[in-house]
């Protein structure tokens, strides 16, 4: 395994379009770091420079010690998996795993053991003699994942592995990643645009906004100190609730003043807290809990609530967040600031 890292590093395409913007970003050893953000953020230009398959512009890409601008990709020491899997229809999936091993001149033995070891990490020791066709999707990206492990690579680089698979399969597939990414401790970018995977499977993630980097840091840091009101509203799942601090009496214009959906309460604000009326427009019943989307003003929040509290579309009531549960930003610029 080996740290990667991002000096500077730009990505502008002949028409001017700028992909990346001067990123700076160390990935260390053994880490599992997750690139998100919305489609034509600069997050897949980003991982495919590290893998060789785009061309950077300015800045440098370092792999272990070794600066790789001008390294060709397979000798970067890399595996990708993509989200297409891209088997070989007409091998069995002990073929397909060996394949990139016979390339490489590697003796028929190692690789023998190799695509046995991998079949067993992956639980796929019984469909060694199938081909793809006969796979369901999870084995197939199970496949796809055990053609990277075996290469042993020095890192492995995943764009969207999942996003062709049904939503119980991917959170099934989502923890064999983590799994076997922990045992191996082998170096992961792993790139999705969805946040909950982001928030799941990140030792840390980057959040990316039009090519910039908007801040890095583990799951929790990024959810309770945001660093603007972009990776507020993105990280998180319903967004935070962005209200104009004057709206709730706790300062000037100049303050945004953002609170999650569940630190709300219906109840009148204690001493200390922050209190709001809002009329209750729609719930949504999710099981042990609830979403209540409010209108206050002109102004749509949403509630993450119990579901042994009352609320009806159409009623009034008064709701309460605790004061420490408040960030504020900046209201021209997004950046998060001190509580006024």
């Amino acid at each position: 395994m080996a740290a990667i890292r991002f000096d500077g590093v730009s990505k502008v395409y002949g028409d001017g379009t700028r992909a990346v913007k001067e990123l700076d970003l160390a990935i260390v050893e053994g880490e599992f770091m997750v690139f998100v953000g919305p489609s034509g953020c600069g997050k897949t230009t980003a991982l495919r420079m590290v893998a060789g398959l785009e061309a950077i512009s300015a800045g440098r890409v370092m792999i272990g010690e070794r600066v790789v601008n001008h390294v060709s990709p397979k000798d970067r020491d890399i595996a990708m998996v993509f989200q297409n899997y891209a088997l070989y229809p007409h091998m069995t999936v002990a073929q397909n795993l060996a394949f990139g091993l016979k390339l490489r001149n590697i003796s028929r033995s190692e690789i023998e053991r190799r695509v046995r070891d991998a079949a067993a990490v992956l639980d796929l020791e019984d469909h060694l003699e199938r081909k793809p066709k006969a796979l369901s999707g999870g084995q197939r990206q199970r496949v796809a994942l055990g053609r990277a492990i075996v290469r042993e690579p020095a890192a492995f680089l995943m764009d969207e592995p999942l996003s062709n698979l049904d939503a119980a399969l991917r959170v099934q597939t989502r923890a064999e990643i983590l799994k076997i990414q922990k045992r191996l401790a082998t170096t992961t970018i792993y790139v999705t645009h969805d946040q909950v995977e982001a928030m799941t499977m990140g030792d840390r993630i980057a959040v990316m906004r039009e090519g910039v980097l908007q801040q890095s840091g583990t799951p929790e840091h990024l959810y309770t100190r945001p660093a603007n009101t972009f990776v507020a509203t993105f990280i998180g799942s319903p967004a935070m609730n962005l209200v104009p601090a004057p709206v709730l009496g706790l300062g000037p214009d100049s303050l945004i003043a953002g609170f999650r959906p569940e630190h709300i309460r219906v109840e009148p604000a204690p001493d200390g807290a922050v209190g709001f009326e809002a009329r209750v427009e729609v719930v949504e019943y999710l099981g042990d809990e609830q979403l209540a989307h409010l209108r206050l003003g002109e102004l749509a929040l949403v509630a993450k609530l119990p579901v042994q509290e009352r609320v009806e579309p159409g009623m009034a009531a008064a709701f309460a967040v605790a004061r420490e549960a408040v960030l504020f930003f900046a209201a021209e610029t997004g950046v998060a600031a001190e509580p006024p």
